[in-house]
C-alpha cells in the first residue's frame, strides 16, 4: 500500500517523549469519519459561526446531497465543513480536542482494536476499552489514561465517542442516589440527555453517509475517469484490480443515503426511524464482498505503480483537480473496507439509546443483527477465497486427477486422514481421503515417494447417507469390521465401507461427516457463493505456480484440528454485544509490524507449501 510520512513531531513535555516508532513508522491507514463528538462540535461551532447557518434549536441545518433522482450535488469537502462544523477542516479535530481539554471538559475514545505492546511508554488496551485522552497534538499518537497508566497510543487504534458527557453522567449516577427528593426532575433530565445522545449517534450516521457519498463520487470522477482516459498508463485489467466495484457501490449507497434522507427527521432528530432502510437494503450490502475480497490485490497493484514517479504524480494531480482532501489514494480506497466495519458500530451505539418504547427499537435491533451478519459473510467469503487457492494448488499437486475441478463444486477442506476402504469381497484397500463441502477425495500414496499422491475417485456427499457401524460382524456384507462406518447412496445400490485404526479416529470422521452436512446447509442459508471467475482464476494461478514443479504430496491442504466451523446461530448472533467492535473486519485494522514468531508459525501451518 502507498504510503507516506507522518508529519514532523511536535514539541512536547520532557515526561511525555513520543515512542521511537512514532516517528519512525510509516503512514497508518486512514481511519474514515472520525465522528465529531459532543463538546468538539461546540468548538467547531465557535470557530465557524459566520459560516454556518444555524437553526432555531442550536443544531445545524445540513444541505441534502442527494437529489429525487439519487444523484449528489458538486459540493466540495470545503463546503461541507462550512455547512456543518461537526466536521472540521484536517488537523482541526486534533486542536479542538486540545482546546476542549484545556477548558477542563473530558475527552474520551473508544478501543476499536486491542493494542498490545511490550513498550513502558505506550498505553496497551483492548477492544471496547474508554481511554480519557488527555492530549492530542500529534496526529498519529494520542496521550491518555485508562484503569493502569498515562501514556500513549496510536489515535488510528480508537475512534472519539460522540456522546463526551456519557461518562460525567455516569460518575454522577452514585451523587443522584443521595438526593431521593430530586429523583423526578433527575429523571426528567435523564429523559431529555437520552433523547439528546439518540440524536448525536442519528446525526453522525447521516452526516458520515454525506460525506462518504463525496468520498465515493471523488473516487469515481477524480480517480477512475480520468485513469480511463490514460490507456497508456492503465490497462482495463489494472483498473478492475485497482478500483473493483466501487462504481456499483456508489451507484448503491446514493440509493441507500436517498431513502435515509426520507426517514430523517429534521426538526426532532431522535424521532428518525431509520432501522427500516438498513433492513430495506441488507442485500445490497453484499457487494462489498467482492470489494473486500478484491482490496489486498488492489493495495498491491497500486504499491507496484507507485514505485513509479509518474504514477505518483499522476495521482495526486488527479487528487488536486477534483479538489479532495489531503489523503492518499490507498487512503480513499480503503473507506469502502471500512465503512461497512463501521455500520454495526454505529447501529450498536444507536440500540444503546434507543428505548424499547421507541417506534424504531425493533427494526434498529433487527438492523444492528442484520449489519452484523453482512459482515460475517464478508469474513466468510474473504476467508473461502484464500481457502480456494490452496485446494487449487492441492489439486494441481494430485496425479492422475479426472473429472471435473474440485472448485466447481467444493471450496473448504473439512477433514483428512487415512482410511481402510473394504469391498464387499473382503477385499482392503488403504487409502487417503480428503473431505470436502459436497464431495469425499480418494487417493492412494507411491510406494517409493510417500509424499506422492494419485487420485483415485470421489464420492458425492450429497447423494449419501452416514451409517455407524458397531464392532462385530456386518449383517449385510457378512464380514467382521471394527471402528467401521458406511456411506449409502440414497438413489442407486452403491455403498462404501470403512475402516478407521482407532475409536477416536473413526470419531472424528463421524463428527467430520456431520459438520460437512452442517456447512452446505449454512453456506445455502447464507447465500455463501465463489464465482466462477474466481474459481477459474484460483486454478489458473495454481497451474501456473505448479508448472515444472515435480508432483509431490507437500503441497496438500491438511484440514487444521481447531478450526471449527461455528453453527450459523453462533456465527452471527453470539458476537458480544457490549463489544460491538470486535466484529471489526480485519482489513479495515490498522497494519501493525510483522511478527517474526508469526512469520515462522505462518511457515508450519497447513495448506502451506
Amino acid at each position: 500500500m502507498c504510503c507516506r510520512e507522518p508529519a514532523a513531531r511536535p514539541p512536547v513535555p520532557a515526561h511525555r517523549v513520543l515512542p521511537y516508532k512514532a516517528v519512525s513508522a510509516r503512514f497508518r491507514p486512514f481511519t474514515f469519519s472520525q465522528s465529531t463528538p459532543i463538546g468538539l462540535d461546540r468548538v467547531g461551532r465557535r470557530r465557524q459561526m459566520r459560516a454556518s447557518n444555524v437553526s432555531s434549536d442550536g443544531g445545524t441545518e445540513s444541505a441534502a446531497l442527494v437529489d429525487d433522482n439519487g444523484s449528489e450535488e458538486d459540493y466540495s469537502y470545503e463546503d461541507l465543513c462550512q455547512a456543518n462544523p461537526r466536521y472540521l477542516q484536517p488537523g482541526g479535530e486534533q486542536l479542538a480536542i486540545n482546546e476542549l481539554i484545556s477548558d477542563g471538559s473530558v475527552v474520551c475514545a473508544e478501543a476499536l482494536w486491542d493494542h498490545v505492546t511490550m513498550d513502558d511508554q505506550e498505553l496497551g488496551f483492548k477492544a471496547g476499552d474508554v481511554i480519557q485522552v488527555l492530549e492530542a497534538s500529534n496526529k498519529d499518537w494520542w496521550w491518555g489514561r485508562n484503569e493502569d497508566k498515562e501514556a500513549w497510543f496510536p489515535a488510528s487504534f480508537v475512534r472519539l465517542r460522540v456522546n463526551q458527557e456519557e461518562l460525567s453522567e455516569n460518575s454522577s449516577s452514585t451523587q443522584g442516589e443521595e438526593h431521593e427528593e430530586d429523583a423526578g426532575k433527575n429523571h426528567h433530565k435523564h429523559s431529555e440527555s437520552k433523547h439528546q445522545m439518540r440524536t448525536n449517534v442519528i446525526q453522525e450516521i447521516m452526516n458520515t453517509e454525506r460525506v462518504y457519498i463525496k468520498h465515493l463520487k471523488d473516487i469515481c470522477e477524480g480517480y477512475i475517469r480520468q485513469c480511463r482516459k490514460h490507456t497508456g498508463m492503465f490497462t482495463v485489467a489494472q483498473l478492475a484490480t485497482i478500483f473493483g466495484n466501487i462504481e456499483d457501490i456508489y451507484k448503491f449507497q446514493r440509493k441507500f443515503l436517498k431513502d435515509l434522507e426520507k426517514q430523517y427527521n429534521k426538526e426532532e432528530p431522535h424521532l428518525s426511524e431509520i432501522g427500516s432502510c438498513f433492513l430495506q437494503h441488507q442485500e445490497g450490502f453484499a457487494i462489498y464482498s467482492e470489494y473486500c475480497n478484491n482490496h489486498p490485490g488492489a493495495c498491491a497493484e497500486l504499491s507496484n505503480l507507485m514505485k513509479q514517479g509518474r504514477y505518483r504524480h499522476f495521482f495526486e494531480a488527479c487528487r488536486l483537480l477534483q479538489q479532495m482532501i489531503d489523503i492518499a489514494i490507498d487512503g480513499f480506497l480503503l473507506t469502502p473496507v471500512q465503512k461497512i466495519c463501521k455500520y454495526p458500530l454505529q447501529l450498536a451505539e444507536l440500540l444503546k439509546y434507543t428505548t424499547p418504547e421507541h417506534s424504531d427499537y425493533n427494526n434498529i435491533k433487527a438492523a444492528y443483527e442484520a449489519m452484523k451478519n453482512v459482515a460475517c459473510l464478508i469474513n466468510e467469503r474473504k476467508r473461502r477465497l484464500e481457502s480456494i487457492d490452496k485446494i487449487a494448488r492441492w489439486q494441481v499437486s494430485i496425479v492422475g486427477w479426472e473429472g471435473l475441478d474440485i472448485l466447481d463444486r467444493s471450496s473448504e477442506l473439512i477433514h483428512s486422514g487415512e482410511l481402510t476402504k473394504v469391498t464387499r469381497h473382503g477385499k482392503s484397500q488403504q487409502r487417503t481421503f480428503f473431505l470436502f463441502d459436497h464431495q469425499l477425495v480418494s487417493c492412494k500414496k507411491d510406494l517409493l515417494r510417500r509424499d506422492v499422491l494419485y487420485y483415485r475417485g470421489r464420492t458425492d456427499m450429497d447423494d449419501v447417507e452416514l451409517v455407524d457401524l458397531e464392532d462385530g460382524r456386518d449383517k449385510d456384507w457378512n464380514l467382521s469390521v471394527k471402528n467401521a462406518f458406511k456411506l449409502v447412496s440414497k438413489t442407486t445400490d452403491e455403498v462404501h465401507l470403512f475402516c478407521a485404526r482407532k475409536q477416536e479416529d473413526k470419531v472424528r470422521w463421524l463428527q467430520a461427516c456431520e459438520d460437512e452436512r452442517r456447512r452446505v446447509r449454512e453456506d445455502r442459508e447464507m447465500g455463501m457463493e465463489i464465482s466462477e471467475n474466481q474459481k477459474k482464476l484460483a486454478m489458473l494461478n495454481a497451474q501456473k505456480a505448479g508448472h515444472g514443479k515435480s508432483k509431490g504430496y507437500s503441497g496438500c491442504p491438511v484440514a487444521p484440528p481447531h478450526q471449527n466451523l461455528h453453527p450459523l446461530h453462533q456465527r452471527h448472533v453470539t458476537v458480544p454485544t457490549s463489544v460491538p467492535q470486535q466484529q471489526v473486519f480485519a482489513l479495515a485494522e490498522p497494519k501493525r509490524k510483522p511478527s517474526l514468531f508469526w512469520h515462522t508459525f505462518n511457515k508450519l501451518t497447513p495448506f502451506k507449501k
